[in-house]
């Protein structure tokens, strides 16, 4: 099982770096973006209007598929700032697979997602906004598909909470706990001291 990161005295506590910053609140627009699209065209009748909301929602799953990699491979060469010794480990635990569930998430919705329209889409391909064409999951059939989108969906509803819980740690940390692990993500604030940024960018 993999070691959860230990905690680490800090003075001045250090941050993220930029380019992690900006994968982050990115990562956190586009989900939200992709929630709101999904629930939008979900009970709408098929109908132009509906699928042009479906092929956005393709869009975006993609890009997210594309942004979540990229930060998953700038993660591994430029590893997080370490908890503040002042966090419980049950918290450090907690938050670490949070983060490891989330990117599990992030790249097997959109999968799903691809795996559930192959098995309704006619032709070899499907379209994404601009006419971009994406090639299908071969050998997908019409049963395999709908499974695939009722998983898909499954995984979006356990998302949601964890973006809850998430939210509501780092609120808990900022705003309650005063704890200065919430401060290692801008816009939150150290309650201590002056942050330090880690990393390049």
């Amino acid at each position: 099982m993999p070691t959860v990161p230990e905690a680490a005295p800090q003075e001045p506590l250090r941050r993220y770096s930029n380019i992690a910053v900006a994968f982050h609140w990115v990562t956190v627009a586009l989900v939200l973006f992709q929630l709101w699209l999904g629930f939008s065209f979900a009970d709408m009748t098929r109908g132009p209007e509906r699928e042009h909301l479906f092929t956005w929602h393709r869009t975006v799953g993609a890009v997210i598929l594309l942004v979540v990699l990229a930060r998953l491979t700038y993660r591994l060469f430029n590893p997080p700032p370490p908890y503040p010794p002042q966090l419980p480990r049950w918290e450090r635990i907690a938050g670490t697979w949070n983060h490891r569930l989330f990117y599990l998430l992030l790249i097997a919705i959109p999968i799903g997602g691809l795996i559930a329209v192959s098995g309704h889409t006619p032709g070899p391909t499907i379209t994404l906004l601009g006419g971009v064409a994406i090639p299908k999951v071969p050998g997908i059939s019409e049963t395999m598909g709908e499974i695939a989108g009722e998983v898909h969906v499954a995984a979006v509803w356990l998302t949601i909470a964890l973006v809850v819980l998430h939210a509501l740690a780092a609120l808990k940390h900022q705003f309650l706990d005063k704890n200065r692990a919430a401060g290692r993500m801008p816009p939150f604030q150290d309650p201590v001291d002056e942050p330090v940024v880690i990393g390049q960018g």
